[in-house]
């Protein structure tokens, strides 16, 4: 703890010497907006840098140091921070009075609700620098904290950050709005024999002390600052993309991972020139409650996409492409998250046409469809539509297929309407023209009109696709021709004919996904057998066929398949595949019963985001957040 009080004393004195900045009243575009979830007053007085200065301490699970400022100032007499289960031991400005010194100030905190509480710090209208001295709580809900039994190669203890939507505001005091844009650097400490890695310029070995510097020059949402700290090494892949990982991993995963500089140069050929430096991925313990997470120059990687077939991996392209929409130009608010994810999709999608074909785009396209369909039979209509109204809501309300895919097709739409030259010489102009910008959907909507529509005499119907629930009725859904293959095997085979394997030798994932998704939902005890026997579902370690599998052998009763699906349930934190199971297992008083058995001993594994759901879902506890 010395030498962070050391480095607090440094950083103080280098914040005094920063220049006042000097700016407009804005936050990052000139339509200034109001961001619901946060309780920053941005016009008013806002952050423009943080230094940040911790000591992570896995023995308490705890961090604690300091989190400081250069700030805008529009002659405010006050400024306002989120903060979540965080506890403010002080808080400093520069006295004006005197040149290079700081003085303690008094503060609130008023309790706003169960996203996050306000932190109020009197400034008057010459402060330039905050200082807040703090300390998480052991149930920060960013840190993941796991033992060395909750990891890979299960010798050593981890932790890694989940930042998005708002909850940044649990592990470090900041103004959580993805309108607010900053840089930071950092020094953080850690256990001896352990690396630390942020969405920064990264080491690449451990410093035998412990002693970790980070730098970040390129303006961030909060949202992405993030924090990995474990027993992680690291392999080079090609000169701008590597991969770190536990060590039982990091073959694996570079192999995995080879394509990656070709995506980049598929990517920058459609999207232009990457910002980043370096794109690098971090394959994170099985907990991981995301396919992936788009923290700047460090993707943060679910371990599930390691198939050993290259077969999963357009989930790299999709946080890949984060590195143009959401991280170079993002939503100003959650309620423009479609600007984020749909555009991301798009980007995707022709990352991997650009590697393996159309077929393959297609396939990708159409299992995307399929999850569009799912969400918008289950969902209220009101969250169905691609601009949304999250007030007094949890962000992650939104964050559903229908931004992700409704806003991907509604991007292809206007690609058919206008040209795929056109739309992709628009696409680079909006990159370069909102680049390090936050904008809302509807600068979003005039630019595109402006730019791309109205120079070429064409028109989409906004409302339908933008403000109504659902999908425009003349809408026509991607439709992929090997998935037409897949349908007529499933037809013969119910009809009595063997499944030939001449067919299914070289199906890709994205056909197998299909083949469990198209068979009939109630399948007998014969039939799961035959189908076991020949491909071996239950024993897959295919992430994604194991997923819809075991949704069916739940559905059916299938009892072969039963440990098999407590395995999974068990060890993979997964969002994306708890929700469907669990959900399945609970339709019925035994299955529930079961499921609650599993949940008890698979919970200390899960992060907050996936707790959150599931206690909701098997009625653990009455939800304190709608998901």
């Amino acid at each position: 703890m010395k030498k962070l009080i050391f480095v607090f004393l440094v950083l103080i004195s280098a914040c005094n010497t920063a220049e006042k900045p000097k700016e407009k009243p804005i936050i990052n575009h000139p339509n200034s907006h109001v961001d619901v979830q946060s309780a920053a007053l941005p016009d008013s007085a806002r952050i423009k840098h943080l230094s940040l200065n911790i000591n992570v301490d896995f023995e308490n699970q705890i961090i604690k140091g300091v989190a400081a400022y250069t700030i805008f100032n529009n002659h405010a007499h006050e400024i306002h921070f989120d903060i979540k289960d965080l506890s403010i031991k002080k808080v400093y400005i520069d006295n004006p009075d005197k040149k290079g010194k700081l003085k303690q100030v008094p503060f609130e905190i008023n309790e706003k609700n169960e996203y996050g509480d306000d932190l109020v710090i009197p400034i008057n209208p010459f402060t330039n620098t905050v200082h807040i001295v703090y300390v998480t709580s052991p149930k920060s809900r960013a840190l993941q904290w796991l033992s060395p039994e909750q990891t890979y190669d299960k010798k050593s203890p981890f932790l890694y950050t989940q930042g998005q939507a708002i909850l940044t505001r649990s592990w470090i005091p900041i103004q959580d709005s993805p309108g607010i844009r900053i840089t930071y650097d950092a020094s953080v400490h850690v256990p001896r024999n352990m690396l630390a890695l942020m969405s920064a310029e990264n080491p690449r070995i451990k410093d035998p002390f412990g002693d970790y510097t980070f730098k970040e020059t390129n303006a961030i949402p909060p949202y992405l600052i993030a924090l990995a700290v474990g027993d992680i090494k690291y392999e080079k892949i090609g000169k701008r993309t590597g991969v770190y990982a536990e060590s039982g991993l990091l073959i694996k995963s570079a192999k995995e991972f080879s394509e990656m500089g070709n995506m980049l140069t598929i990517a920058e050929d459609l999207c232009g020139p990457y910002e980043w430096g370096v794109y690098e991925v971090l394959v994170l313990p099985p907990s991981f409650p995301f396919g992936g997470m788009e923290n700047p120059r460090l993707t943060f990687s679910t371990p599930t996409i390691i198939a050993g077939d290259k077969s999963l991996t357009n989930l790299i392209a999709h946080e890949m492409a984060h590195s143009w929409s959401g991280n170079l130009v993002t939503n100003a608010t959650w309620d423009d998250f479609w600007l984020n994810e749909g555009v991301t999709v798009y980007i995707e999608q022709r990352i991997m046409e650009g590697l393996y074909g159309k077929d393959y785009m297609d396939m990708i396209a159409q299992i995307g469809f399929e999850d569009l369909e799912s969400s918008l039979n289950t969902l209220p209509p009101e969250d169905t539509r691609l601009k949304l109204n999250l007030t007094g809501r949890n962000p992650d309300d939104g964050m559903t297929d229908i931004a992700y895919e409704k806003g991907a097709a509604f991007l292809r739409v206007v690609e058919n309407k206008v040209g795929r030259d056109k739309f992709d010489s628009f696409l680079k102009k909006y990159f370069q023209d909102y680049k390090f910008k936050s904008l809302t959907t509807e600068d979003f909507l005039d630019y595109m009109n402006t730019q791309l529509l109205a120079p070429e005499g064409k028109t989409v119907d906004i409302e339908a696709w933008v403000y109504s629930p659902g999908l425009p009725k003349n809408y026509s859904p991607p439709v992929s021709s090997k998935f037409i293959v897949v349908e007529e095997t499933i037809g013969k085979w119910l009809n009595g004919q063997p499944i030939p394997s001449k067919t299914t030798d070289k199906w890709s994932t994205f056909e197998w996904v299909h083949f469990l998704r198209f068979l009939p939902k109630e399948l007998s005890l014969a039939q799961l057998t035959e189908l076991d026997t020949k491909f071996h579902f239950t024993q897959s370690t295919n992430s994604e066929i194991q997923g819809e599998w075991y949704i069916i052998a739940v559905h059916n009763d299938y009892r072969d398949a039963d440990p098999f699906v407590e395995s999974f349930l068990i060890h993979i934190g997964r969002r994306k595949f708890l929700e469907p199971i669990y959900g399945e297992m609970i339709k019925t008083p035994e299955g529930k019963e079961w499921a609650l058995r599993i949940y008890k001993q698979a919970k200390p594994n899960y992060h907050f985001v996936s707790v959150n759901t599931l206690d909701a879902m098997l009625g653990v506890r009455k939800s304190s957040i709608k998901l």
